[in-house]
């Protein structure tokens, strides 16, 4: 998203620049083109440290990067012991720069947890210095899983706040404090990447213990659906594969056979061929999927699995390919180029979540004309049309219940109509035509800023 949506919010003559941690594994050649544009010395705690700011334009977007070997030079992004102080450390250096850089945004759009407390501290210390007392802040939900939970002396040993500021109604959370609830009841706006999930985390189930936070605001919260980067993903000129449009599928059945002879499978155009690209975890659905595969491989079809994470199904699909060795292949690795000839050479695209705030794979999928067969959860739901018998209308497949023979019977449903070369095609076409670009998204958070630069309310808590 900090890749894809700046470029196109430039496009309605906006200002947009990234900033964000000079992470150790970002590759050389984009370090080697990156210039100095400030040093300053940054307060986490009782320590003084270090901060570098570095600048390196890219697409067209100026792209700012904080500097700190000891916190950000290290194998990973987050999940470390240390994360608190990592990002508090972030947290006062962005807000720090912006006087250094004497760039002072109208709209500072933060993301997950990482950047939760910045709208927050915004708020407590920087509201009323010269610059920053005009800056306007959205937040973005992610994924709420995923919220930052870490000991109270975080709040103020590292972030230098006060104990007033340690209150159930701000950042306490059981116990603890929570830098994205922070974030959720400090800035103007709050955004999520789908319209169902937006109103899926306003239930207990998908709230993850914030749905009573988020119902306090719910009328300042919007839901918007992430796109693809259709420079990246683009069947008609990817240069992993045979192009093909929806003019002319005859490259994607070459994409098919290739594919079944690149991972030994046997090439057969008339058997379907299934992929799951994804991170292995329970989120993804995958137990659903442990738990039907026999029933699965009863079919006549393929199954390519793409994707790394948990230790119990990174062994299930490596055992699967064992038992199913003409049937079955798992990549355990993150391979894009494997990814695009996947997209562009299966027929089906599985993905089963238990929730997904938006999801990328299904959209990617259709892009290239690949049926997805999904769960109705967040993103899936706002971008997945199940085929209706009646209307022929449809780009995929979906199902309701977290329910492994629900799936199952929505498996089985694909594989009759794919069968059926007139709707399977039709189907075809009618995915390779969905938008899903970044453009009408780019066009949703231009108005939200637009709306909130107009002097609309804040409703914050404090």
């Amino acid at each position: 998203m900090a890749g894809s949506l700046p470029k196109e919010l430039k496009r309605f003559g906006n200002d947009v620049r990234v900033i964000l941690p000079k992470y150790g594994n970002i590759e050389g050649r984009w370090k080697s083109q990156m210039t100095k544009e400030a040093e300053l010395t940054v307060s986490v705690g009782w320590r003084n440290q270090y901060c570098g700011v570095e600048r390196l334009e890219y697409d067209g977007v100026i792209y700012y990067f904080i500097d700190n070997e000891y916190y950000f030079k290290r194998e990973g992004l987050y999940g470390y012991f240390d994360d608190g102080e990592r990002f508090s450390f972030f947290t006062r250096a962005v807000l720090d720069s912006l006087a250094s850089l004497n760039f002072y945004p109208e709209i500072l759009h933060c993301h997950d947890w990482h950047a939760g407390m910045i709208p927050f501290m915004l708020r407590m210390e920087h509201q009323h210095r010269h610059g920053y007392e005009l800056i306007r802040t959205v937040m973005t939900i992610h994924n709420l899983q995923f919220q930052g939970i870490f000991p109270k002396t975080v709040l103020t040993d590292l972030l230098g706040l006060k104990e007033e500021h340690y209150h159930p109604s701000l950042t306490e959370f059981f116990g603890n404090i929570n830098f994205l609830k922070a974030g959720l009841v400090s800035a103007d706006w709050i955004t999520t990447v789908s319209p169902t999930y937006r109103d899926e985390i306003l239930t207990p189930y998908f709230g993850e213990k914030l749905h009573g936070v988020l119902n306090s605001r719910k009328e300042q919260i919007t839901g918007i659906l992430n796109g693809i980067d259709e420079s990246i993903y683009d069947p008609r000129h990817d240069p992993y594969i045979e192009p093909y449009s929806e003019e002319d599928l005859s490259g994607k059945k070459e994409n098919k056979k290739r594919l079944q002879e690149q991972l030994h499978l046997n090439v057969e155009e008339h058997i379907p061929v299934i992929a799951i690209i994804s991170r292995l975890t329970k989120q993804k659905g995958l137990d659903l999927v442990k738990c039907v595969f026999h029933e699965i491989m009863q079919e006549n079809v393929q199954l390519i699995v793409l994707g790394t994470g948990e230790a119990e199904f990174e062994r299930f699909f490596a055992e699967m390919e064992n038992l199913y060795p003409k049937k079955v292949k798992a990549i355990l690795e993150f391979n894009e180029e494997m990814a695009h000839r996947i997209y562009a050479g299966a027929d089906l695209f599985l993905m089963p979540s238990k929730f997904e705030p938006c999801g990328l794979g299904q959209m990617i999928a259709m892009k290239y004309g690949t049926l997805p067969i999904v769960r109705e959860t967040g993103g899936l739901n706002d971008t997945v049309q199940s085929y209706n018998e009646i209307t022929k209308e449809g780009n995929g497949f979906s199902f309701r219940n977290f329910n492994a023979h629900d799936m199952l019977y929505t498996i089985r449903r694909a594989l009759s109509f794919y069968r059926q070369p007139d709707i399977r095609y039709e189907m075809v076409r009618q995915a390779l035509a969905a938008d899903n670009s970044w453009s009408h998204s780019a066009y949703q958070y231009n108005e939200m800023y637009a709306d909130l630069l107009a002097g609309r309310e804040s409703h914050v808590f404090y």
